[in-house]
């Protein structure tokens, strides 16, 4: 391997020492820990018993529970992102920048501050308990959702929202809007134009986002611990209390690490072979 055939190999040197550092000897760590005895909290010596324990039943039904606020959370994100990120491409260039601006804004403001907020809303005397008794629509109450599984799902929806909204704004941005109008001069409605026309195309943007709210959402273990209060836990606060709470279990915190890492990886090799573009796609 020399410059001469790798042009510019000379700057990555800095980056690949970073990933070396940071990135590849933590996860060799973690990746030889869960081949080891479980002990105080662990003990150097080999044992394959960590990825038995993976299978536990309690493990399995957290794990199902995952799949489903996840999914969950990711089915709601793209239903209120398709329509924003729609909503902001249409805009002039000018309020087109600001809208996009303000989708960031949650992303730049503290998760703790943002999560606060979410307690003082949905503790009881918050502001939606108080709102549904002043309608007096659902009896007397109190309504309270905090600390429960609605709660964790409306937490993870209005955090990783704008990773929903970023990959289909792109994606729509690069839409040829005429296509759209030409199918409305043949004759086609706008459901028909968007189920064909639109949403084909807009296709790799939400496959994109979904992939990417999905994955996080999965591992999310603030949001399910602050609104959740310990009775709605996900698999990232398994590995969390694994690794930090009483009674420690490093082989089985590293072992769920490695699985999901597995995981991860083949939704993510899934998701580049259906938005790789082949010659037939481009044609």
């Amino acid at each position: 391997m020399s410059e001469r055939s790798f042009p510019g190999l000379r700057l990555l040197a800095l980056p690949l020492a970073f990933l070396a550092v940071f990135f590849a000897i933590p996860f060799g760590i973690i990746a030889v820990a869960s081949f080891m005895s479980r002990g105080n909290p662990l003990e150097w010596t080999p044992d394959l018993s960590a990825y038995g324990r993976v299978m536990d039943p309690l493990l399995i039904k957290v794990f199902f529970r995952s799949v489903f606020i996840a999914s969950g959370a990711t089915a709601s994100c793209l239903a209120f992102g398709f329509p924003l990120a729609w909503f902001i491409v249409r805009q002039p260039p000018s309020r087109r920048r600001f809208l996009y601006f303000l989708v960031m804004i949650p992303l730049t403001a503290n998760s703790l501050v943002l999560t606060y907020s979410w307690i003082a809303i949905l503790r009881q005397q918050g502001f939606m308990d108080r709102f549904l008794q002043s309608l007096g629509w659902f009896g007397e109450g109190p309504f309270v959702l905090l600390y429960s599984t609605p709660a964790v799902f409306l937490g993870l929806t209005y955090w990783y929202l704008p990773f929903m909204v970023y990959p289909i704004y792109a994606s729509l941005e690069k839409l040829d809007f005429t296509l759209a109008a030409a199918a409305a001069d043949l004759g086609a409605g706008r459901w028909e134009t968007l189920r064909r026309i639109i949403l084909p195309l807009a296709a790799p943007g939400i496959l994109t986002g979904c992939t990417l709210v999905f994955i996080q959402t999965f591992c999310s273990f603030v949001v399910p611990d602050m609104l959740g209060g310990g009775k709605v836990d996900m698999i990232g606060n398994i590995i969390q209390k694994r690794f930090l709470s009483l009674p420690q279990d490093w082989p089985l915190g590293a072992a769920l690490s490695m699985a999901l890492l597995a995981l991860i990886g083949g939704a993510l090799f899934l998701s580049f072979q259906l938005t790789r573009e082949t010659p037939a796609r481009r044609s």
